[in-house]
């Protein structure tokens, strides 16, 4: 009787040890019940969510080229009274559908965005998706801030150099497709810019770079924020490409700091 009470005192905590070992998984890292779908499955969706998402900006630019002529004039004001030309036929109505394209797209942006979060969304775990609400709003809320910085702020100063800076040698008439060029490219770059705390706080919570890390390479987001401002800013003044190279720095210091209060 003996050893077998013996043998019974030493395999049971070995059977409890493993019962509590298998309890101590996360719920948050559990994907939350979905329908299985095959590959084919997965790529038919994909492919009627791209294709709604395409018929969506279809309608957004043909709408916005109808009422073109508000926007252009909109975009025209930070140019502080300069005279537009027309240098080629059609280069306005060019330009005018150009227009239509950029502000089209970020119409439709919501949608767009819609249709990428159900694509994905079954293929997140229950800790991933407590994270979409707050990258969808704050990316979409940086975005807007970044159209209006560069709307206020990059476009009037780059504008107002250039304009000074000649004003006594030459007569300020602009090629209307150059300047919506300028215009739009500077606009949506800054937008994209402003996105940075966004990748900060997914690579934080994912685990993949910690806010430690983030801060310690602040020499290297130095030169980076220099080198982002020149290649982003399509003038060549240095006032323009150090605005945006201050705001960057501003964001991913801002964005750390975000990490950090998340706890990571």
């Amino acid at each position: 009787m003996t050893p077998s009470q013996d043998v019974d005192t030493v395999t049971t905590p070995d059977i409890d040890q493993e019962g509590s070992g298998n309890s101590e998984t996360d719920p948050l890292d559990d994907l939350p019940g979905e329908v299985e779908m095959s590959l084919f499955d997965h790529l038919e969706e994909l492919r009627q969510r791209i294709f709604y998402s395409l018929i969506v900006v279809a309608v957004g630019i043909i709408g916005c080229f109808f009422a073109v002529k508000p926007i252009v004039q909109l975009l025209e004001v930070p140019a502080q009274g300069v005279k537009f030309l027309q240098l080629a036929p059609g280069e306005y109505f060019f330009v005018s559908f150009k227009v239509a394209a950029y502000t089209g797209l970020v119409l439709s942006s919501p949608y767009i965005l819609y249709q990428i979060i159900q694509f994905v969304l079954p293929g997140l775990t229950r800790r991933e998706r407590r994270l979409l609400g707050p990258v969808v709003l704050g990316s979409s809320v940086l975005f807007a801030a970044g159209l209006v910085f560069a709307y206020l702020l990059l476009i009037p100063a780059a504008l107002k150099f250039f304009i000074s800076y000649g004003a006594d040698v030459v007569e300020q008439l602009w090629s209307i497709e150059k300047y919506f060029e300028f215009v739009l490219l500077l606009l949506f770059s800054t937008g994209l810019a402003f996105q940075i705390p966004i990748i900060q706080l997914l690579l934080g919570n994912l685990g993949i770079v910690s806010s430690e890390k983030m801060l310690a390479g602040w020499r290297y987001v130095i030169m980076g924020a220099v080198v982002l401002g020149a290649i982003l800013t399509p003038s060549t003044d240095p006032l323009t490409q150090s605005l945006l190279a201050g705001a960057v720095l501003g964001l991913y210091f801002g964005g750390v700091g975000l990490v950090k209060l998340t706890g990571k």
